[in-house]
């Protein structure tokens, strides 16, 4: 246990019991725990292999490889259909935890066979097409398209679900409009 990581556990309202288990269990099977993104991550050799997080409705483990992983008791899902690498298997109590224990340490055992193996998900290029509105912007700015094009592939993919979210094309402009600072200084939308 890393006591930088306690804080999560300490604070946590909601599922304490079920994050005690779920703890318990990620760290039989040998992991580093480590905190990332303000929550407990578990690694195996520096690699993030699992991840526990809480919702309102459940907490979960989050296999960042999860879409490489048998999956043989088909309880893993896609949070979302952008999501393309990540798989979550969800709990609601502590019972649930409990039942699912041996395939839970299987589940996280294949993911570090799967990271051993060097095993990389192949994701899709340009999944979204990018607005019309965002596209004139970038002609139009190329100082834009070039703060653009400098941001990671997921902080891209995060402006363009932001902007194409919008029904109307107003608000896609002013969506653009009001991120275009926040692209230029290099940052994502959250950052």
């Amino acid at each position: 246990m890393n006591p930088k990581v306690d804080f999560y556990f300490d604070k946590a309202k909601q599922w304490p019991e079920e994050y005690e288990q779920l703890r318990t269990i990620v760290l039989d099977c040998g992991l580093e725990e480590e905190l990332k993104w303000g929550c407990p991550c578990y690694t195996f050799e520096k690699a993030n292999i699992v991840l526990i997080h809480g919702f309102k409705e459940y907490c979960a483990l989050l296999f960042f490889k999860g879409a490489l992983l048998k999956d043989t008791k088909g309880i893993l899902i896609q949070q979302t259909k952008s999501v393309q690498s990540a798989r979550q298997i969800r709990f609601t109590n502590v019972k649930e935890i409990a039942k699912l224990k041996p395939s839970l340490k299987a589940y996280i055992y294949e993911a570090i066979e799967v990271e051993k193996a060097g095993l990389k998900v192949e994701l899709k290029k340009d999944l979204e097409p990018i607005p019309e509105e965002f596209q004139k912007a970038l002609h139009k700015n190329a100082k834009l398209k070039t703060a653009f094009k400098a941001l990671t592939p997921g902080r891209q993919r995060a402006y363009i679900l932001f902007f194409s979210a919008a029904k109307q094309s107003t608000t896609r402009e002013a969506r653009i409009e009001k991120s275009t600072p926040q692209i230029l200084k290099g940052k994502g939308l959250n950052d």
